[in-house]
């Protein structure tokens, strides 16, 4: 079959060639033949040529018997159909307008989503990337990546990230950027190289030695220029010096759970306790080693250095684990790439119906065309294959259409589309053109089938005998029609379950109350550079500055700053172990969102005091550790109890003197608002402040219109630190709920 192939294509492109060769080999063979007779039988040279025509029957039955051996017949009968069909379409250009835009829409979309996911799923360098697991979440401790990095067996490169937000300066005004400090074995387990420079090197991660810094490829562009003028610049990260060693390619801010600007060295001190942890570590298996031995790995390594800490960590249960990093990265995400990649199917599969209903009401009209060329001798074949070409050159001009409708929904889904990994990455290349050309194809002979299935079942006979009545004048073809248009509607209901399941549960998302007020409400993201302000003291003189400047802004109720930002921002958690009601020996102790927050974050918010009080000036960092807790903490730990005066130990310090309750606050969502989960417990800010805290400041006004005061307030304390990132509470939250907006947006518009 290859080979059958192979010999047509290659007569496709000699045709001409071809006829001239045969020509003049037939004409070679009547002269040789003419020779022959003329010595046999001594007659003239043009009655001996006469004598070789006649035996060979003539010139033009030769011609013709051998251009199939050629392929030159089968070519030529190709070209007249594809000149037919064109012919045939361009008559009724209504018709084929609609049909072939209907089909670019199905190809084009399907080719989009092919590329996308495609893009995501198909990385081969994901093949042998692990994400490293410890009780269920990828969150490592130094001590815990100390330990894998010097003792693992079943990796070539392990490296560790940490993200946070930083003030960054290259001589111009301060900004905010994403920051993701690594070690040396970062990138080159994710397989990565930068553009220009080098990458992070072990001999840059001791504490002490020279601060350095890779930074992306759009940062350099944006701030120095180029890339390669990024080289060896000093660039200040929340206050210190570091020098760009290396600038990064695009692809390194590809995947969003490591998406970065700049990615500092991390260098890490000799730790005192197991925690804290937030650390994400990946690794890059050997050759030959699986997950599954990865994973038994980093298990017995975990389970070495339990007794090492056991003091401030009792969960004996807790092992590493090595999870595939397209797992891990996805995880409920790939539900929705499931549902996403069924829209896209029903919607090819609507558009092939359409067409095929369009193409069966074209044949019905032809009925008089059929039954005239069955009496003029057309074969049941010959027809077959006009109607054949005609729909392949239908579902040909969709697909060119439908390539460039799946370049500019590609650039939407990617602009407009949630964040996946790889995504960003997504192309037009040859396997998504191949892909478009063979959807375009298949959907051809489909939508084309049932016409080509009646001419072979008896149909030209009945366009024969039948006139008008031909193909499309039956019961059959009625029914047929009504199939059609069913199967239309059975592939858009699920459609409409889907996107109508989503968007209700998106706008249900939007009617989940996040435990405060989020009207007239205005919140500043604010890092203070280490570089300035190293130490509490430093902190606490700032803030002692800037907030009564703000509180006597017009238009400002009440300002309180909090380090975490609700409904799904904390940065702060921590275990706890009750002194009354202590976990099993051995086990994991509860862990929650720990935020440290001013006296004036509860009304800023305007989060209601249950029982007990609230913060003071009594709980500086002299006293005996005090803690706020919500409602669903008590509820869970002391259901028909008081909570106050419950005393507990936190961060595994069995040492540490114990945190007592003294107020019971109503709950705030801290882990978004799918979660069902509000319990926090909440540390007095003034006892431990903390560099990166969030400001919300509560208006009597819109508070965006307060946005530029509050800013040139800040500035008057410290013009150098970044104020870039200042939105209404409401747009923050809306913000959380992207994700669902995005994937209802997606489905519902198929």
């Amino acid at each position: 079959m290859r080979s059958w192939l192979t010999r047509r294509f290659r007569a496709l492109l000699r045709r001409d060639r071809l006829e001239r060769e045969l020509h003049e080999e037939i004409r070679l063979h009547v002269e040789l033949e003419a020779e022959q007779i003329a010595r046999a039988t001594g007659v003239p040279v043009d009655e001996a040529r006469r004598r070789a025509l006649v035996a060979f029957g003539g010139m033009t039955r030769v011609t013709e018997e051998h251009r199939d051996a050629r392929g030159v017949r089968w070519l030529q009968d190709l070209a007249q159909d594809i000149r037919y069909a064109a012919r045939g379409l361009a008559r009724n250009p209504g018709f084929a307008l609609s049909a072939a835009l209907i089909l670019a829409l199905g190809i084009g979309s399907t080719t989009a989503a092919f590329s996308a996911v495609n893009a995501v799923l198909r990385d081969p360098n994901d093949d042998h990337l692990a994400f490293l697991f410890f009780r269920g979440y990828p969150s490592f401790s130094t001590v815990d990546f100390r330990a894998v990095e010097e003792q693992q067996r079943s990796f070539t490169d392990v490296g560790a990230m940490r993200g946070r937000e930083a003030a960054f300066t290259a001589g111009g005004e301060p900004e905010h950027v994403d920051v993701g400090a690594v070690t040396s074995g970062f990138f080159r387990a994710l397989g990565l190289r930068p553009l220009a420079g080098r990458l992070i090197e072990p001999r840059d991660e001791p504490v002490g030695a020279p601060l350095v810094t890779l930074i992306s490829h759009e940062l350099a562009e944006r701030v120095f220029g180029s890339y390669a003028g990024a080289i060896g610049r000093s660039v200040n990260i929340d206050g210190a010096a570091h020098t760009v060693v290396g600038v990064m390619p695009p692809k390194a801010s590809a995947t969003p759970a490591f998406a970065a600007d700049v990615w500092p060295v991390m260098q890490l001190a000799q730790p005192d306790r197991r925690g804290p942890f937030g650390m994400y570590v990946i690794a890059r298996l050997r050759p030959g080693v699986t997950f599954e031995s990865a994973s038994a790995d980093v298990a017995l390594i975990s389970e070495r250095i339990f007794p090492l800490w056991a003091g401030g960590f009792q969960d004996t249960g807790a092992r590493f684990e090595a999870v595939p990093i397209r797992r891990a990265l996805l995880r409920n995400a790939s539900k929705m790439i499931g549902i996403f990649t069924a829209a896209v199917g029903l919607v090819l599969l609507i558009a092939v119906a359409n067409v095929a209903s369009l193409l069966l009401v074209r044949s019905i009209g032809r009925s008089r065309e059929l039954a005239l060329r069955a009496v003029l001798g057309a074969s049941r074949q010959r027809l077959v294959r006009l109607f054949l070409t005609e729909s392949l050159v239908l579902a040909l001009a969709g697909a060119v259409i439908g390539l460039a409708l799946g370049a500019v929904g590609l650039r939407a889904l990617i602009a407009l589309g949630p964040r996946l990994p790889h995504l960003a990455a997504a192309q037009l290349d040859v396997r998504a053109i191949g892909f478009a050309l063979g959807v375009a194809l298949l959907s051809g002979l489909v939508a084309g089938a049932y016409p080509i299935v009646r001419l072979m079942r008896g149909g030209l006979q009945q366009a024969a005998h039948s006139g008008d009545r031909a193909i499309g004048g039956g019961r059959q073809t009625q029914r047929v029609r009504s199939a059609f248009v069913v199967a239309q509607f059975a592939f858009a209901l699920p459609l409409l379950a889907v996107s109508g399941l989503l968007l209700n549960s998106f706008l249900r998302l939007q009617r989940v109350d996040p435990g405060f007020d989020t009207s007239n409400l205005l919140t500043v993201r604010v890092g203070l550079p280490a570089g300035r302000y190293p130490n509490d003291s430093l902190v606490a003189q700032y803030w002692a500055r800037a907030l009564p400047l703000l509180r006597n802004l017009p238009g400002v109720r009440s300002a309180g700053l909090g380090t975490d930002m609700p409904p799904n921002n904390y940065g702060n958690t921590n275990n706890y172990n009750l002194l009354d009601r202590p976990v099993a020996p051995g086990t994991e102790e509860p862990n929650a969102p720990w935020p440290s927050v001013d006296p004036e974050y509860f009304a800023t918010l305007g989060v209601r005091l249950l029982e007990g009080r609230m913060f003071g000036p009594v709980d500086a960092d002299t006293a005996a550790p005090v803690a706020l807790v919500s409602r669903s903490w008590a509820e869970k730990h002391y259901r028909g109890e008081s909570a106050i005066g419950r005393r507990m130990v936190s961060g595994g310090c069995t040492e540490c003197p114990p945190t007592v309750v003294v107020g019971v606050v109503e709950d705030v969502r801290y882990s978004g608002l799918r979660s069902e989960d509000a319990v926090a417990l909440y540390a007095p800010l003034v006892g431990g402040w903390s560099r990166e805290v969030n400001l919300f400041v509560r208006t009597t006004e819109r508070p965006e219109l307060l946005a530029d005061r509050v800013r040139e307030a800040l500035r008057s304390v410290d013009p150098g630190i970044p104020l870039d990132d200042i939105a209404t509470m409401s747009e923050r939250v809306y913000a959380t709920i992207a994700q669902p907006r995005q994937w209802a947006g997606l489905v519902g518009g198929f």
